[in-house]
């Protein structure tokens, strides 16, 4: 099944319609023609001035000719921004973008750059006109690089002073040749709309995947039952008493790289590998916690695996990716008595909700390595955030679905749903404690008739999963024999290390606050033997030696664990969690949330249940579904089937880009005064797109418009700066960082009209799971490809 961008399509055709219906003049009138004002809820008050053609008023701009440099009378209310780059590249933006706070209107709002506007009169531009445009600037953009760019030799245009002004609402015409005019605002919004809707008019299943830190599964449901999720089919082997909806996220490697298995297999196979052969194999588990962790994440990060050898990590989650993908194919396959191809199915993968860009990118990286989908077709993959699909699914649960809590009332009717108790308005939390991370989000139900969910607090959270655990016992099993040892017994006898941490894993799902008899954590006979042949001495003597009041020696060979002794390695975990809950519920922005539904496979712990509970269950309404462990898999599939259900998302950072505004002595910092061609600039300063902790709804837009040097260029790269303030005016201050860049290519554009200055215009939505940019070339209205790249900074 083929899947062309239909916009792609549409674009060709109104460029084709344009040159042969119209002719110059509509595209001369094109040029000249204003956008509508654009807002979102509580977030931007956007317009774009998509006119680089204007005959503009009342400054003197400064041009430069083979005889010098000249005065040249122009009449503008605005001034105009000049962008020049590295290697003489100079480009210039008319993006004006003004931010609008809740209860500010548009004249009083701040503008953070600016525009040209067009005379009253309109018309086309003076031969004298069309100099001065192409000479003026006011401002620079920093850090961008080109190919096929202007020669070392080539002079920068040289910049200009202009008064700034804010602006306001622009009224359209009407005129039949408007009518023609206004097809480009149609080409934006089809190109920026088809994120939602290209995918969903070519697949008939969604199948998602909850990718998780300890355990992985998928579920999936036809377009033509979406009320039917059906969770994927259990799995041979895995541990007695847990049932086996889902799967270890490990994998194993052949010593050439080739994938052998993944899952229980990978483990069962790994476990009866000789010692010698343990050593060439390559056996990855937790391997998602790199994406979280590692702060300077890019396409050649690498993993280690437990023979100690390294291996791109681009290619791990490929393979794990790859297996999930196959064997769903074959499930619906084998349920739908009919072929089910690749290109029939919507992906959906999960995703920790306070992951960054570039952990989310490197998901989708993975994704097109494993041919699941393809880099011509993005929109076929959704990154859906775990708390968020979390959130969908119990509000569609019923009371009795909930696991039974004594301190709260019970409902009148048990197989009422939750949504029926909820009014528009009310708020409630979502705290998913998974295996790697706790995400903590806050949402707030909307007025009807759109509906829908509103983010009320940026996702927040941390490293606080059930691992943490794991890594006390870790600690605890160093303190009584030895750091050393236990290094030394995961390097030798990594078959026996994964054995102790399989039967600790059922041990720590069976403690609970209302058991009272000991746990017992059977070690490996590789455990007991290796200790021997290393310290000389029993592993008994060692744990008496430890002076543990609470762990004991069993005479069958294992760790006898009070009840005390469990709950010490859990609640260094549960304080994190539960101070964590608790900061947030503080928080003004959020005050009268209702509810809380706890939900990941942490959430299976009594341990945790009963700490939430007595810390915040008389404030708020603790709900645990029955099947918590599948929350989020399940709400990743209705995410799939629905993806506009989250309407307003908060921004994890603040996101810009750094250019040259006019030097005002007093308000910038001497340090910053760069002169170009006897103009005083400001240097770096950091132009906004948006703010941390900022409401950005799905369809809110931020423009800008960019004009190569010179015709023969082929692409243009910004620099993309980031932080989690919120008051930056340098993009050289303390927490300011690149994190990414913005790529323009410029060679699938068609563009013969050498007169004509090309003038492209980039729209980029913050309101996704994901940053999504396009790009339209305005003269010849057709697409540009446009990509935001976060793994190469």
């Amino acid at each position: 099944m083929s899947s062309p961008r239909k916009y792609e399509v549409e674009l060709e055709r109104r460029s084709s319609f344009l040159n042969q219906q119209v002719g110059e003049k509509a595209r001369a009138k094109f040029r000249t023609t204003e956008t509508n004002v654009m807002s979102g809820p509580d977030a931007l008050q956007l317009r774009l001035d998509s006119s680089m053609s204007r005959a503009p008023q009342g400054r003197t701009n400064h041009t430069e000719n083979g005889r010098g440099l000249q005065e040249t009378a122009l009449n503008t209310h605005e001034s105009f921004l000049s962008l020049h780059g590295a290697e003489g590249l100079s480009l210039e933006i008319c993006g004006a973008s003004v931010m609008r706070r809740p209860g500010e209107n548009v004249q009083s709002a701040e503008v953070t750059n600016t525009s040209f506007q067009a005379p009253e009169t309109g018309g086309l531009r003076t031969e004298q006109q069309e100099q001065a445009l192409q000479m003026a600037s006011t401002g620079e953009w920093r850090d961008i690089s080109t190919e096929g760019g202007p020669s070392d030799h080539e002079t920068p245009r040289s910049p200009t002073s202009g008064a700034v002004a804010p602006l306001s609402p622009i009224k359209a015409t009407t005129s039949q040749e408007d009518q023609v005019i206004q097809t480009f605002s149609e080409v934006l919004d089809k190109s920026n709309s088809s994120n939602q809707n290209a995918s969903s008019e070519q697949h008939f299943v969604v199948v998602a995947i909850d990718f998780g830190t300890t355990f992985s599964g998928y579920a999936f449901s036809f377009l033509r039952n979406p009320d039917s999720i059906h969770i994927m089919r259990k799995w041979e082997g895995g541990d007695p008493g847990v049932t086996n909806q889902k799967v270890p996220t490990t994998l194993l490697l052949t010593p050439t790289g080739q994938f052998h298995s993944f899952g229980f297999a990978a483990r069962d196979n790994y476990h009866d590998l000789e010692p010698g052969e343990t050593k060439r194999w390559m056996y990855f588990e937790r391997f998602k916690m790199v994406l979280h962790a590692n702060t300077d994440l890019h396409k050649g990060t690498q993993l280690t695996a437990s023979n100690g050898k390294l291996w791109p990590a681009v290619d791990v989650f490929a393979h794990a990716l790859r297996f999930f993908k196959d064997h769903a194919l074959q499930e619906l396959t084998d349920q739908s008595c009919t072929q089910i191809n690749n290109d029939d199915v919507r992906w959906v993968i999960t995703v920790p909700a306070i992951w960054r860009q570039p952990a989310k990118q490197f998901m989708r990286e993975a994704a097109y390595k494993a041919g699941m989908v393809s880099r011509d077709y993005p929109e076929q993959l959704l990154i859906a955030l775990e708390p968020e699909a979390a959130s969908i699914y119990c509000r569609q649960l019923r009371y009795h679905q909930l696991v039974a809590d004594s301190s709260s009332p019970q409902p009148a009717a048990p197989q009422a749903t939750v949504a029926a108790d909820m009014a528009a308005g009310d708020r409630y939390m979502v705290v998913d404690c998974g295996g790697g991370t706790v995400d903590l989000t806050v949402h707030q139900l909307e007025e009807e008739p759109q509906g829908g969910l509103k983010e009320l607090h940026k996702a927040s959270g941390g490293p606080y999963g059930s691992i943490g655990v794991d890594e006390a016992f870790e600690q605890l099993l160093n303190n009584i024999f030895g750091s050393d040892f236990i290094e030394q017994f995961k390097r030798k006898r990594p078959a026996g290390w994964v054995d102790l941490l399989i039967a600790f894993e059922a041990r720590k799902r069976a403690a609970s606050p209302h058991k009272a008899n000991p746990l017992n954590v059977s070690l490996p006979f590789s455990f007991i033997d290796y200790f021997k042949r290393t310290k000389g001495s029993s592993v008994e003597a060692a744990i008496r030696r430890s002076g543990y009041k609470y762990v004991k020696w069993s005479s069958q060979g294992m760790l006898r664990m009070s009840p005390e002794a469990m709950r010490e390695l859990f609640l260094p975990t549960l304080s994190k969690i539960v101070g964590q809950v608790i900061t947030v519920l503080q928080k003004p922005d959020v005050a009268g949330i209702k509810y809380l539904f706890l939900v990941g496979g942490f959430s299976e712990s009594p341990l945790l249940q009963h700490e939430l509970r007595a810390a915040v269950g008389q404030s708020v309404r603790v709900m645990i579904p029955q099947d918590v462990g599948l929350s989020i898999l399940k709400g990743a599939v209705l995410f799939g089937l629905d993806p506009a259900v989250v309407r307003v998302r908060r921004s994890a950072l603040t996101y810009g880009v750094g250019i040259l505004n006019k030097f005002v002595y007093g308000k910038h910092p001497p340090e910053k005064l760069i002169i170009k061609d006897g103009i005083e600039w400001c240097t770096d300063v950091f132009d906004t797109f948006v703010t941390v902790d900022q409401s950005v709804a799905i369809g809110d837009r931020v423009m800008r418009s960019y004009t190569p040097a010179k015709h023969s260029q082929t692409n243009i790269v910004i620099n993309i700066y980031c932080s989690e303030r919120d008051d930056i005016q340098y993009i050289t201050e303390p927490q300011v960082q690149k994190c990414g860049t913005l790529k323009l290519d410029l060679t699938r554009s068609d563009y013969t009209v050498a007169p004509h200055r090309r003038e492209l215009q980039t729209t980029m939505q913050f309101g996704d799971t994901e940053i999504r940019v396009t790009a339209v070339d305005i003269l010849t209205c057709t697409s540009v490809k446009a990509t935001i790249d976060f793994l190469n900074k």
